[in-house]
This record gives C-alpha cells, sequence and structure tokens, in this order.
C-alpha cells in the first residue's frame, strides 16, 4: 500500500507531463493488482496510511515562468503566436489537472476504491489532454514553456486540502465545469479563423471534460450524503465560502446537464450569479 502513495506522490512531483502519465499507469495497475487480491476492501478502508505530506507546488517544468493572472501575455487569436498562446495556456490547464486529480488521490484517504479508479483515469486523460495540445503548440512552432502562466489552479486546491468536500465542490465543479461553459464558442472562434486542428483538440477535451466534471459530482455529492447535507444549499454556501463575488456564468446548460447538475442547481447558480462581477 506505501508504494501506491509513494507513486501517487512521485508523480505529483515530476516535473515531466510523460513521467507522470507514466506513474499514473503504474498506479492503475498496482491499484487493480490489490483490488483484485485481498488487499483493499471494497469501501477502501486499507487504503489507510500514515498522513499525506502538504504540497505547496507540485513537480512542474522548470521552463515555465509563473506571473500574476493580470501580468499574462495577451495576443490576438487571429494570428500564429496569438494562437500559440492561447494554446499554451490550455496546455497549462490541462498539466494542472493531471496534478489536480493526482493530488485527490494522494490527499483523501479511506474512501470507495472507486474514488481512486475514477480520479487515476481523470489523470491519466488529463495527461493525454496536455500531450494532444503540446503536438498542437509544436506544430504551430512553439513549445510548452514559451509563454508566461499563473498557479490560480494550484492556489485553489491547496485551499481545499484539508476537505474532501470541499476540494470536489470547488474544482472538479466550478473551477473544470467551467471549461464546459467557455470552450465550445472557443472552438467555434478557432473554426472561423481556418484552425480546424486546434478546435479538434478542444472538441475532444470538451467531450471527455463532460465525465471529468461527472465524476467531481459524484464524489461532491459522496461527501455531502457522509455529512447529511442539501448538496446545492452546501454548494452554494462553498462557493460564497471560497470565491465571494466571482461570477460563474454564463453557463452551458446542456453541457452541465449532461455532466449531472439538475435543473434546480443551474438556476441557484444563475440567481447567485446575478449582480457579481467577473473575476
Amino acid at each position: 500500500m506505501q508504494n501506491f502513495y509513494r507513486l501517487a506522490y512521485s508523480a505529483l512531483m515530476d516535473k515531466s507531463a510523460d513521467n507522470k502519465a507514466a506513474c499514473i499507469g503504474q498506479m492503475q495497475t498496482v491499484l487493480a493488482g490489490m483490488a483484485e487480491s485481498a488487499g483493499v476492501a471494497a469501501d477502501g478502508t486499507d487504503l489507510l496510511a500514515d498522513q499525506p505530506l502538504t504540497i505547496d507546488q507540485p513537480g512542474q517544468p522548470e521552463a515555465l515562468s509563473m506571473v500574476d493572472p493580470r501580468a499574462l501575455e495577451r495576443r490576438k487569436l487571429s494570428t500564429p503566436a496569438g494562437r500559440a498562446c492561447f494554446i499554451h495556456a490550455i496546455a497549462h490547464i490541462e498539466f494542472n489537472a493531471i496534478n489536480l486529480a493526482l493530488d485527490a488521490v494522494y490527499r483523501f484517504r479511506g474512501l470507495p476504491i472507486l474514488f481512486y479508479r475514477d480520479w487515476l483515469q481523470v489523470a491519466a486523460e488529463e495527461a493525454q489532454h496536455h500531450q494532444l495540445l503540446v503536438a498542437r503548440l509544436k506544430a504551430l512552432g512553439y513549445g510548452y514553456g514559451d509563454f508566461t502562466v499563473h498557479n490560480g489552479l494550484w492556489d485553489i486546491t491547496r485551499r481545499t486540502d484539508h476537505d474532501l468536500m470541499s476540494r470536489m465542490a470547488i474544482v472538479p465543479c466550478v473551477f473544470e465545469a467551467r471549461g464546459l461553459d467557455v470552450t465550445p464558442p472557443m472552438i467555434e472562434k478557432l473554426k472561423s479563423i481556418g484552425d480546424d486542428e486546434s478546435a479538434a483538440a478542444l472538441q475532444q477535451i470538451l467531450d471527455e471534460e463532460v465525465h471529468h466534471v461527472a465524476i467531481g459530482l459524484r464524489w461532491y455529492r459522496y461527501a455531502c450524503k457522509q455529512r447529511g447535507l442539501d448538496v446545492v444549499d452546501q454548494f452554494v454556501t462553498l462557493v460564497q465560502m471560497y470565491l465571494p463575488g466571482r461570477r460563474q456564468g454564463p453557463f452551458n446548460v446542456e453541457k452541465r446537464k449532461l455532466a449531472g447538475f439538475t435543473d434546480e442547481w443551474i438556476a441557484r447558480l444563475q440567481q447567485l450569479d446575478q449582480g457579481r462581477t467577473r473575476l
């Protein structure tokens, strides 16, 4: 069992996306082997180990230059450099998403075995998304690390590392769900300027992100049920706690419903959004 968590920590701290992907594959194999034997109980109680370490910053390529979000480079999507800058930003989101999924596996202990399978699957697919976008960057004449990035996603991950319910609500159900809203118009914009290759890459990512958000919703609901809390009311409370004043919409209702958001939930999100400003 310690080997499983050593692999998770190694994957988190490794600076290479390829090495992270290799570790994820090893972890999936280890977990499958334990589940088939008597080594892991169906409820995940045998996945308990020593307390996870606080991780202020997971591994990432040394070439990345971190800046305040307000200092990010802004370029027109209509130019090759502008498209590369845009693709680079998405590639960085996907790289962060690998670490987000790995941290969920590493940090939250004693959960049903399905939890670890789910988040290792997410981690593996996020690694594929990152590789897909890096390949697209290379085709445009650039590499990962050629543009500035920010660390906002890991900052919120660090703030929620004490509580499964908060993590599931804020990271997959807010930040990753936001991708369901904003990616379709990005795809149409890329198509309108003739970049069908980048549009196809984003379409593949969008299709799989619906399932990733659904996994986040599943485990957020699980945490609420364990504590006897109303799913929607508690979600609103957590958003107000962690993201006060931050607008969430406009929403892609169709994609959010596919991921498992209910009509009531979406209506509450829209109500919460009224009068707020975009951060």
